[in-house]
């Protein structure tokens, strides 16, 4: 009997010796926190402290590439330079997966903490990157505040009945296929993505034949840029608009595809609406 308190006592100790060092290792909530990645730039700015977050990149305040461009103006900018991020005396930066070596071990160097987010290629890995960032920035409940609302939010979103078809056509013919966030977007409102049933893993050109012959019950093509350019001639191409005039056909903006954030949301909405169009 007394082995066996003894051995809870143990327990018990452990747990707590585990939880103290937990802590310890998780030190202080940043204080000046500097995002140099578009996709940590808009979830800092949903779930920083006031005050905490103290510069975003150029590119968060770009209407055609972030969904927040508004709330961006609101903060400083940088360019992702590491002169510059050092000078903002930061006591944390957030960067993307892929984002220059070179600049992030010279931070690193200089005694600068980087977070390094990776990218999200599903809604799964939205919520993952909600956590990852509201983790670094030490605000844990809030992070887990707005995973509830995102689920909140899909359930409600998520399609029932039969499905259609989608196709994702893009400048230069690029298209999104299997183990991407816009094939996860597509399903999620209702929709087989027809890069995927063709083969497409990832992103790449879908040439346009294909695309003809599969007929698709929904196009989506990007919506053209400023100027002039002659990679977004084949979305203009007569092939297209025959294919169009017997489908329905949506454009879509960037921003809400780009980066696994709630703002996903709104794409999912705007397909559902699509679809219920369609039935």
């Amino acid at each position: 009997m007394w082995g066996c308190v003894r051995l809870s006592r143990l327990i018990s100790l452990a747990a707590a010796l585990a939880i103290a060092g937990a802590a310890a290792l998780a030190g202080p909530a940043p204080g000046r926190v500097v995002s140099i990645n578009l996709c940590t730039d808009q979830l800092a700015m949903m779930l920083a402290a006031p005050g905490q977050l103290v510069s975003v990149s150029d590119l968060a305040a770009d209407p055609h590439s972030s969904a927040m461009a508004d709330a961006a103006r609101g903060y400083p900018v940088n360019h992702g330079r590491a002169e510059e991020v050092y000078l903002l005396d930061p006591d944390l930066v957030l960067a993307g997966a892929s984002t220059d070596t070179n600049m992030i071990a010279m931070l690193r160097r200089l005694g600068v903490p980087v977070a390094q987010i990776d990218v999200a290629r599903s809604l799964d890995d939205t919520r993952a990157r909600i956590r990852d960032v509201a983790a670094a920035l030490g605000r844990e409940a809030t992070g887990a505040q707005l995973v509830a609302e995102f689920d909140a939010r899909l359930a409600a979103l998520r399609a029932d009945g039969p499905r259609h078809s989608a196709a994702l056509y893009h400048a230069n013919g690029y298209s999104l296929g299997d183990g991407t966030l816009s094939d996860d977007i597509l399903r999620a409102a209702g929709f087989d993505n027809v890069a995927r049933e063709l083969g497409l893993r990832g992103g790449g050109t879908l040439p346009l034949e294909r695309l003809v012959m599969a007929t698709p019950d929904l196009l989506i093509r990007g919506t053209p840029l400023p100027g002039a350019s002659r990679s977004e001639a084949v979305m203009t191409h007569p092939a297209l608009g025959r294919l169009t005039a017997g489908t329905a056909a949506m454009r879509i903006t960037s921003p809400d595809w780009l980066c696994g954030t709630p703002h996903v949301l709104g794409a999912v909405a705007r397909l559902a609406r699509a679809r219920e169009r369609l039935e």
